[in-house]
């Protein structure tokens, strides 16, 4: 992990005081720097993802979720596959996030047939930057959240559901405004 990846996580941590949560970054904010393990259908990278890295390139679509194989989260991801081309046309690179090892999200992957990175972060700690963790429960929530080409948050639902494709289809909404 990169040193101002780690220093900013470490400034987080002992500003919130005990039990408080920190808010989710906010539509026209920078979106907090990451550095995670990742897997794939072909393989578990060596080389870890930092988000600062790819900005620029494509919007990126973070999908924070519960963990790999449940019924939501694989209706959720599998939704992204199969509507992966219309995703790439809007210029997105998904990047799903979960507490799960990157050697659960390779065989997932696998078994799924999915053309992203699912990348891994076991200690949540960058879901409790994204306030898309839930303390509760111990395992991340179902949040989305779209970062532009310049870095910043253009788009969140902190709800989002696999109820129907209604929040998908927002989500997709976001994208194309940002064409």
């Amino acid at each position: 992990m990169r040193v101002g990846a780690v220093v900013s996580l470490l400034i987080l941590a002992t500003i919130l005081s005990p039990g408080q949560a920190p808010e989710a970054p906010k539509v026209g904010q920078i979106a907090p720097d990451f550095t995670l393990q990742y897997a794939t259908k072909d393989s578990i990278a060596r080389t870890p993802l930092t988000l600062s890295k790819i900005v620029g390139q494509r919007n990126i679509i973070i999908a924070f979720f519960p963990a790999d194989w449940s019924g939501g989260c694989t209706k959720e991801m599998c939704t992204m596959r199969d509507d992966f081309g219309s995703l790439e046309k809007l210029n997105a690179e998904i990047l799903p996030i979960s507490g799960d090892y990157v050697f659960a999200h390779h065989q997932w992957a696998k078994d799924e047939n999915f053309q992203f990175r699912l990348l891994s972060d076991h200690l949540h700690s960058v879901a409790k930057v994204y306030a898309s963790y839930n303390d509760k429960y111990g395992y991340n929530k179902r949040t989305v959240f779209v970062v532009d080409r310049q870095g910043k948050i253009a788009y969140e639902d902190l709800d989002y559901s696999v109820a129907d494709n209604d929040d998908f289809n927002r989500l997709k909404d976001a994208l194309a405004k940002l064409q």
